[in-house]
């Protein structure tokens, strides 16, 4: 009996002496200094009162500038019976880009030598009508229509030759083939047929789109809950999984006023320059939007922060041989900046980096 009730108080010291474990963390007044050596190994930071700033994450994608490229029409129907270049391609101004086979094309080269033999006749018809009346052999009325003919096969011949270039000028000829040509330089960023494609003579699409690619678009989606969140003229940093170390900044240019009613987001568009050409249409980015709510908080650096045991502290810095520890309230953490609820006041001195040395002093482990 006594054996057992000697078991039975061992066992219960052992699970007092379990169940006290580590210290745990809470403000304390235990002297603790900083020696010389370790004054060198530590940063202190003041405690400020600074408008809050958010953050919110959201997913987008690349698109070039809408405002800076060349959209390649179709002048004529036809059939492609070649395509030179391909989706991503540098081309240079006058490039051939396509040929195009068109019945229009021939249709137009036959009418300018019908209105042609006809400008030629009416202009022979002209100058004799000219001689006659001169010479008294015929009338007014018959020069006059003459001369007349003459200024309707001029205009005729000269609306085929209008309609010609328009369509194309030196690029086409009389077998009804037309090159169509880079009318400016830059990147096919959209290639919208192939050979052997037919094309309309009503067709509204473009062939090709160029852009010059310096500038380019970042149409990030935003759910419904954070549309307060953003506004025209908001900070971005865009990251892409291409270049995960490169952040890229701009600022949001343009909000929709709409949802899209498939999935129920709305759109942000943010211009980003792109000298080096790195961003792509059609990557896939994280766009980190920020911005400053006009209510205040102190702050201080959120590596200062520590986080122990379902609570946030600070060692807060009077003097070398004056540290306290202090548990804070932290409303939130935006970037590498902590916004205090409780606990700091503007002016106080927070040591933020090698803390957790004179934390674990302060404890007393």
């Amino acid at each position: 009996m006594k054996r057992e009730q000697l078991l039975t108080g061992i066992s219960a010291l052992l699970l007092l002496a379990a169940c006290k474990g580590k210290p745990q963390p809470q403000e304390t007044n235990k002297q603790v200094c900083i020696s010389d050596s370790m004054a060198h190994m530590i940063t202190i930071d003041t405690a400020k009162t600074t408008s809050m700033k958010d953050e919110l994450s959201l997913s987008g994608e690349v698109s070039y500038d809408d405002n800076n490229v060349i959209k390649v029409f179709p002048f004529a129907g036809g059939q492609i019976i070649d395509v030179k270049v391909s989706l991503g391609d540098k081309v240079t101004k006058g490039q051939t880009l396509a040929i195009l086979r068109s019945a229009d094309v021939a249709g137009s080269y036959t009418d300018l030598t019908a209105t042609k033999s006809d400008l030629n006749i009416s202009k022979k018809a002209l100058e004799q009508a000219d001689y006659l009346y001169k010479n008294g052999i015929s009338s007014e009325r018959d020069y006059t229509e003459a001369k007349e003919n003459y200024n309707k096969a001029v205009a005729a011949n000269t609306k085929i030759q209008q309609q010609i270039a328009i369509n194309g000028g030196g690029n086409t000829n009389a077998g009804g083939t037309m090159v169509i040509k880079a009318p400016g330089s830059g990147y096919i960023v959209e290639k919208n047929i192939t050979a052997g494609s037919f094309i309309r003579p009503d067709n509204a699409a473009s062939l090709f789109t160029i852009s010059n690619m310096k500038d380019v678009w970042i149409w990030a989606n935003v759910f419904e809950s954070d549309i307060s969140k953003v506004k025209v003229g908001y900070a971005a940093k865009v990251t892409t999984v291409a270049y995960p170390d490169q952040v890229f900044t701009g600022k949001i240019d343009a909000v929709s006023s709409v949802l899209d009613p498939d999935n129920k987001v709305m759109k942000i568009k943010i211009v980003l320059p792109n000298p080096n050409l790195l961003l792509k249409p059609e990557m896939f980015t994280t766009v980190m939007i920020s911005n400053s709510d006009k209510a205040q908080s102190v702050s201080v650096p959120a590596k200062a922060v520590i986080f122990d045991n379902s609570k946030n502290f600070v060692v807060v810095y009077n003097s070398k041989c004056d540290l306290k520890l202090r548990e804070v309230s932290v409303i939130k953490t935006v970037a590498d900046t902590s916004y205090i609820s409780s606990g700091l006041k503007s002016g106080d001195k927070v040591i933020s980096k090698n803390q957790l040395l004179l934390y674990d002093s302060l404890i007393g482990e």
